[in-house]
């Protein structure tokens, strides 16, 4: 499971960073993209990602720095020749919004776009390596968080046990390992739940949409391991802002991931007038807020950014290929 992030300013993009979007990237080969601002499908050009293995897009809420850019994804996608159905997880308002842009400007798709509710996702979307819930938040139009969680993990045979019954390695120990049951030469029947180890934690994640109560999301975040959420301000813009455009700040974000236990916060969708480096007006002070309430592994996204959650729930920073 990779998550590269695509967009990481909020309302407006900046010399340095799109609006939002955030792939994930699944060990088969296939991805999904949360929420599709203006100028995402020109930050995938900058990826290795397909729009022919694009399993589904979830839109958060819609506003347009989350969705503005998802009437030309689709058209490109078309344009490149996908012929696959393609699902479309979001508010009820996202099927209005893209048949209006569709039936407005002539769009005719050479796919079939599948509209589930997002109320509805955890009962109707079908992915075949992920169980998806969502939850919802605090905005000033209804706005969602997505939990992505493996739908299955790999079991490890207990390669100690078997070399020490003299179990010879090769097509025997793959069978095992596949769930069959095998019968030895010597008339032994070997059953694979003696020589398969403990299934570890399926490795599990939340993608939050905009939001002024991270509390909300307790319940999502049990047994997930990263926390990707907004911090549009330092607490001190917050509070001169006003309770208006109902986001978080850095500090609201950090102290809910203290008190949740979160194991690994990624923080995204800065106000533009934070630039990159540190000092006032900065990045800098985002992450100094940040870690005066949270201790634990703090990332602040870049577009491009890629991390990978590794099997044990490590999140690692990788390069931005």
């Amino acid at each position: 499971m990779e998550l590269q992030f695509l967009g990481t300013s909020s309302g407006t993009p900046t010399k340095n960073r799109n609006v939002a979007g955030l792939a994930l990237r699944l060990d088969g080969g296939g991805w999904v993209l949360v929420d599709c601002g203006e100028g995402t499908q020109h930050r995938l050009l900058q990826t290795s990602l397909s729009l022919h293995t694009l399993q589904a897009i979830f839109i958060t809420h819609l506003h347009g720095d989350h969705c503005y850019g998802l009437p030309g994804l689709l058209a490109s996608a078309g344009m490149a020749s996908r012929t696959a159905p393609l699902t479309l997880v979001g508010p009820a308002a996202l099927e209005t919004y893209v048949a209006g842009v569709m039936a407005s400007t002539g769009l005719h798709l050479p796919y079939d776009i599948v509209f589930v509710p997002v109320e509805q996702v955890a009962d109707s979307l079908a992915l075949p390596d992920l169980a998806v819930a969502a939850t919802p938040l605090s905005h000033r139009v209804p706005s969602w968080a997505y939990r992505f969680a493996e739908r299955s993990v790999e079991r490890r045979l207990d390669t100690a046990k078997l070399r020490a019954e003299a179990v010879p390695a090769g097509p025997l120990w793959g069978r095992l390992q596949d769930g069959a049951d095998v019968t030895l030469a010597d008339g032994r029947v070997l059953r694979p739940a003696d020589y398969l180890l403990p299934a570890r934690k399926p490795r599990a994640l939340v993608i939050a949409g905009d939001n002024d109560s991270p509390e909300l999301l307790a319940g999502a975040m049990r047994g997930a391991h990263v926390l990707v959420h907004e911090a549009t301000y330092t607490q001190a813009v917050l509070e001169k802002v006003g309770p208006g455009p109902q986001h978080s700040s850095a500090r609201m974000v950090a102290t809910f991931a203290a008190a949740a236990g979160v194991a690994n916060l990624v923080l995204t969708h800065f106000s533009p007038r934070y630039q990159d480096g540190s000092g006032p007006s900065s990045l800098g002070e985002l992450a100094d807020e940040a870690r005066a309430h949270y201790g634990g592994p703090l990332f602040l996204a870049a577009d491009l950014a890629r991390y990978r959650v590794e099997r044990d729930g490590t999140l690692l920073a990788l390069d931005q290929s």
